[in-house]
């Protein structure tokens, strides 16, 4: 029940998720899209700090089922006003041949082609799809490193994950100060090395109390990573592909957890969870040293980074 309540969880998710991630370049002036997005991951990285302590207060009072109940009903105002800002009005008698609405493989593949062959959109792509694949591990891991290296409990395990979505927040509410035309490649490339140096570090921390302060600092690198990244996807990508390429983001990240996870289970279960999160951290870091050369030199013909004045 559980695997199959996640499959559809997956699923709305990979409907849903990259229409969200498209809107805000259309609600904000082109300049201001990093901003936009930054302000995005912030709610996001909030409701990571929330959530684990609202949860907490409801299985410790209602239970786990009061819980579940109480998450249902928090759709409700969502829904709400996604049906208050839907459009209303009646649709064209005349259809419109650009908004037509049938798949077409040849487009799917042109764009799919245009966003591969760029190297900055890819290579934006496959940084957030290294991370997914071998950092993001150890937050889905957690559980079981803090209960077998330090034979912690759930009240520990909160701490971690309260403790990652508070350096996520402060990471996204700094990305509001970096200047928006800024290039967004060293920031992305350098924080998801620095996320593959964390793993590593949590893989062999000999006490418990120094993994709230990596989980902090990895919430941080995660976010400015993946958010930079998004940032740059959207600022550079053609308003033609950018669905195809926010499409593109959202499956490297979640794609890329949904693999991690099972390959790092597989490793898990051979070596152990420390043994195992060390080789994903040590990975992380060649691979992204790898990435980030070929993205800060490889050639562009759709970007060229935009001019930037040091503050004074």
């Amino acid at each position: 029940m559980v695997v199959l309540v996640s499959l559809m969880v997956g699923i709305t998710d990979a409907l849903s998720m990259p229409s969200f991630q498209s809107i805000v370049p259309s609600i904000v002036e082109h300049e201001q899209i990093p901003t936009g997005i930054t302000l995005n991951s912030t709610q996001f990285n909030l409701s990571r700090i929330l959530g684990p302590a609202v949860a907490g207060i409801l299985m410790s009072t209602v239970g786990a089922e009061g819980a579940y109940a109480v998450n249902v009903l928090s759709y409700v105002p969502f829904i709400m006003v996604a049906l208050w800002i839907l459009p209303h009005g009646r649709r064209p008698a005349v259809p419109d041949p650009l908004h037509e609405h049938h798949f077409d493989s040849r487009i799917f593949l042109a764009g799919l082609r245009e966003i591969t062959a760029d190297p900055v959109l890819r290579n934006a792509l496959l940084t957030v799809l290294t991370t997914g694949l071998l950092c993001v591990p150890l937050i889905t891991f957690c559980p079981i490193l803090v209960k077998h290296a330090f034979q912690g409990d759930i009240s520990h395990f909160s701490l971690i994950v309260g403790a990652f979505g508070a350096g996520g927040l402060v990471s996204a509410l700094a990305l509001l100060t970096v200047d928006p035309r800024r290039d967004r490649r060293p920031i992305s490339s350098g924080f998801a090395i620095a996320m593959g140096a964390l793993v590593v570090l949590s893989a062999i921390a000999p006490w418990f109390w120094i993994l709230p302060v990596l989980f902090v600092l990895a919430g941080m690198a995660m976010t400015a990573s993946n958010t930079s990244a998004n940032a740059l996807l959207q600022l550079v990508a053609p308003e033609r592909i950018r669905g195809q390429t926010v499409g593109l983001f959202m499956l490297a990240m979640r794609g890329g957890v949904s693999i991690g996870g099972l390959l790092t289970g597989v490793t898990i279960s051979l070596m152990g969870v420390s043994e195992a999160l060390l080789l994903n951290g040590i990975l992380a870091i060649v691979a992204h040293l790898y990435l980030r050369k070929a993205w800060m030199m490889a050639p562009s013909a759709t970007f060229k980074p935009p001019p930037y004045d040091p503050p004074k």
